[in-house]
């Protein structure tokens, strides 16, 4: 692996690398504008909302991904959690707002994921390890991607940065995600098996869309310019924009 913020991985394919990590993260937040418009816009469980929550499915798995890459090169870790924690604190008015429950937002996932990264690092006695790991993953159980971004965290790091150990996560997180929506869709939606284990599959659509961007196009570098915007457009525009949907959404109905 490379050094000074490079995430260097054993290549598939050079030529196709093309995708800084900046564009992937702009293409991520997209894929996300796309899911919660969806959710908060369009009858639930119509093709077109579906088709447009499962792009939006891209998100997560990337940005855990992107956050196992920036905790190995991070300048500050601590300053590092204390963004997510500050994020996470002011982002859950408007996501509550917008969602109407009771759920923690996904950057308190993401904090919770980031001090996971911590415990594997610092606490040396395996026993305590996995205890405190599987207690901050079940911490996620009250907040989005409860469960899913915690093993996606724990897949790719361990998986090193080497690609054939990444591709291993993402189609065991695959695995995973598309059982537990399949579930979903059996209990809380009431769908025969079929249909359920159709959607369950086909909702792993953004997670194989991630999984082919990082693995094929993502070059290991950041954007030449445009740096320090990048960084804290990515921890703003999560409030941001579930404010300006939640005003939109009132707009709307009133």
């Amino acid at each position: 692996m490379a050094r000074g913020g490079r995430y260097k991985m054993e290549s598939f394919g050079t030529n196709m690398q093309i995708l800084n990590r900046d564009i992937i993260k702009y293409i991520a937040v997209f894929a996300m504008l796309l899911n919660h418009i969806a959710r908060i816009f369009l009858p639930t469980g119509s093709a077109p909302a579906l088709a447009l929550e499962f792009i939006g499915y891209f998100t997560t798995p990337t940005m855990c991904y992107f956050l196992v890459e920036g905790y190995r090169y991070t300048g500050s870790k601590k300053r590092y959690g204390q963004r997510l924690l500050f994020f996470a604190v002011i982002s859950q008015i408007p996501f509550s707002l917008v969602f109407q429950f009771n759920n923690l937002n996904m950057i308190y996932t993401l904090l919770c994921c980031f001090l996971i990264l911590v415990v594997r690092e610092k606490v040396q006695d395996q026993f305590l390890q996995r205890v405190l790991s599987i207690s901050l993953t079940l911490a996620t159980m009250v907040a989005d991607w409860a469960l899913i971004a915690p093993v996606f965290t724990i897949l790719f790091h361990d998986s090193g940065g080497e690609k054939r150990g990444l591709a291993r996560g993402y189609i065991m997180g695959y695995a995973f995600y598309a059982f537990v929506m399949t579930q979903s869709y059996m209990v809380e939606s009431g769908y025969a098996i079929q249909k359920a284990v159709l959607l369950g599959l086909l909702s792993g659509t953004g997670i194989i869309a991630s999984a082919v961007v990082i693995l094929l196009f993502y070059n290991g570098k950041r954007a030449r310019r445009g740096r320090t915007f990048s960084k804290w457009f990515f921890y703003i525009f999560y409030p941001g924009h579930l404010l300006v949907l939640y005003l939109f959404k009132g707009y709307v109905a009133g």
